[in-house]
């Protein structure tokens, strides 16, 4: 504890006025010593430490010399806020999977002999997944453009009704999958699914792509039940005008 006797402006015997920093110091090691009574350590979720002896926090990206700076971090306002955003989002997790289970639509609706979907009050069927599809992929460029290119044939032949059901696709940014940690902005992933096949997930480069009419192009072939999609990165104008020349 820091030490209030004999100081400036003060009566012997009693404590002295406390500076800003002092004020500050204590204030940490307070909250240090109550989150040690209150939260084990082993437990947390959010604490690793890496092969340097440091501590990180997963959940602020952020990195700590010991325990007790740590701690202190998790009383702060940063890491408090990321909690209570951590835990809306599971909120809402859990409400959209509840909505889903109970006659929710977040993938694609069966259709009916008639050619529409079916009633929003009919219960979804809970099918059982049976695994990951197979897949390949291609690299290639484009000999004119010079820009790189990639090809996912992803196969399903298990689909029951390849009329009805198309594989779907979505881009999720490192921040979003908890797949790897800690997340890496160099990279996003690719992520395609269909029922009642798991999704699986592809590991590209976080750069721009080319929306460009033929450059990002997707097919579903039903009869051989093969989902295929391609896209183009697009490239510096500095390396077209390089090539050109």
């Amino acid at each position: 504890m820091t030490d209030r006797q004999n100081r400036v402006g003060s009566k012997f015997g009693g404590g002295g006025m406390s500076s800003a920093p002092n004020a500050e110091r204590d204030r940490k090691e307070r909250l240090r010593q109550l989150a040690l009574e209150s939260v084990d350590l082993a437990k947390d979720p959010y604490l690793m430490r890496n092969h340097l002896g440091s501590y990180e926090c997963k959940l602020c990206l952020t990195l700590h010399t010991n325990e007790a700076n740590y701690l202190a971090h998790t009383q702060g306002k940063k890491h408090q806020a990321g909690l209570a955003k951590r835990a809306a989002m599971e909120k809402k997790r859990a409400r959209e999977e509840g909505t889903t289970g109970t006659g929710g639509s977040s993938g694609p609706m069966p259709m009916t002999k008639a050619g529409v979907g079916a009633s929003s009050t009919t219960k979804r069927q809970q099918r059982v997944r049976i695994g990951r599809p197979g897949y390949e992929i291609t690299k290639s460029r484009d000999p004119r453009t010079n820009q790189r290119c990639l090809t996912f044939y992803v196969d399903y032949p298990e689909v029951d009704d390849p009329n009805a059901t198309q594989p779907r696709h979505r881009f999720m940014s490192a921040y979003e999958q908890r797949v790897e940690s800690p997340p890496d902005r160099r990279y996003q992933y690719l992520l395609v699914a269909c029922e009642p096949y798991e999704t699986v997930g592809f590991k590209i480069p976080n750069e721009p792509i080319d929306r460009a009419e033929g450059r990002f192009v997707t097919n579903w072939s039903r009869e051989d039940r093969r989902f295929t999609l391609t896209l183009y990165f697009m490239e510096p104008s500095g390396d077209d005008e390089t090539k050109e020349g």
